[in-house]
């Protein structure tokens, strides 16, 4: 079985308000490419890593009029792709959703929200002291992370939890003090909500459960300086030691010289691009037996996406973010 999950930039302003496709001349969320091309290339990647379910980050909106789901499998229709039914959860008002697409010959996939004293439900609030001044603070989640119970053709129950946590950028500061202090409240509002994921993992591995956790967190070892004040990146905190991921314990000291990356964003100050890896598919211990393949599929890391100029270009024309995809011996 092949999961995925793939941050789709902004595929949103692909759909109209009736959940049509729309391809065309006009510009798409990608900067410099229209919704032609993006639509294309996305059709074309997915296409390609044809995967059994796509943990879609960034999914089309869930409004007044659309629908995500129904956004979702217009396009896998219009794709001729075989992952196509879509599940999704809690609507948020940042016109990025996540949703599952999946093939329902290999998985059936049923949004499963939980809650506990320890870890609310995600749509509601967590109390937690993130200050120390002992007093207790309220953190939400503007995208309340995708709780699934899955089930595969076979009969194995998996737990998969699709999440995008909050960035740390300091949107909105202008001195260099602003920016400081924003960028710390920030960071302490990731960790509190890497804290909330990292219970419910350890609820489902205490009861016995398969867990994954699919997404895009924003974070990651070393990512930045922030970290040396608090002492983890909320990534280490989400796995913990119940989950793995290789790229993110890579990361790990001692780092290597060239680390793996998921994301190429172009800073025009710098007229730069940069590299990070903010994407995981992390999976529980218990599924460690069944010779999990992790891939990215960059289109200037991996040797076979650079090899293939049209798979090279439609992964640059369709979103900042590439797919990273988990090959597990499972059905």
């Amino acid at each position: 079985m092949r999961l995925a999950t793939y941050n789709i930039e902004w595929f949103a302003y692909l759909f109209d308000k009736d959940d049509t496709l729309m391809l065309d001349a006009k510009p798409s969320g990608v900067h410099g490419v229209d919704r032609y091309t993006q639509g294309r290339a996305i059709a074309q990647v997915l296409q390609r890593i044809d995967a059994d379910a796509i943990m879609v980050i960034e999914a089309p909106n869930t409004g007044r009029s659309q629908r995500t789901t129904r956004a979702l499998e217009n396009f896998a229709a219009e794709a001729g792709l075989r992952a196509r039914e879509a599940v999704s959860g809690f609507p948020n008002d940042t016109h990025q959703e996540i949703a599952l697409l999946y093939d329902p010959d290999v998985l059936d996939a049923v949004h499963d929200a939980r809650s506990s004293p320890a870890a609310p439900r995600f749509d509601g609030v967590f109390e937690i002291d993130l200050d120390v001044d002992e007093r207790l603070d309220q953190v939400a989640f503007s995208k309340p992370p995708l709780e699934l119970a899955v089930t595969t053709k076979d009969g194995t129950a998996l737990r998969l939890i699709g999440a995008h946590l909050k960035s740390k950028a300091p949107h909105g500061a202008r001195t260099p003090e602003a920016i400081t202090a924003a960028a710390i409240a920030n960071r302490r509002k990731q960790l509190a909500q890497a804290i909330w994921l990292h219970r419910r993992v350890a609820e489902h591995v205490a009861a016995g459960e398969q867990v994954m956790v699919l997404g895009d967190l924003n974070d990651g070892p070393g990512l930045d300086q922030y970290e040396q004040l608090f002492g983890q990146s909320s990534v280490e905190i989400v796995m913990g030691d119940l989950l793995h991921d290789p790229h993110a314990q890579s990361l790990l000291q001692p780092r290597p010289a060239i680390p793996p990356s998921t994301s190429r964003f172009y800073n025009a100050e710098t007229k730069r691009f940069t590299r990070a890896l903010l994407d995981y598919v992390m999976i529980s211990q218990s599924l460690m037996g069944l010779r999990p393949q992790w891939r990215i599929w960059h289109p200037f890391e991996d040797g076979e996406c650079y090899g293939d100029a049209d798979m090279r270009q439609a992964l640059l024309d369709a979103s900042d973010h590439f797919p990273v995809t988990l090959d597990i011996e499972m059905g």
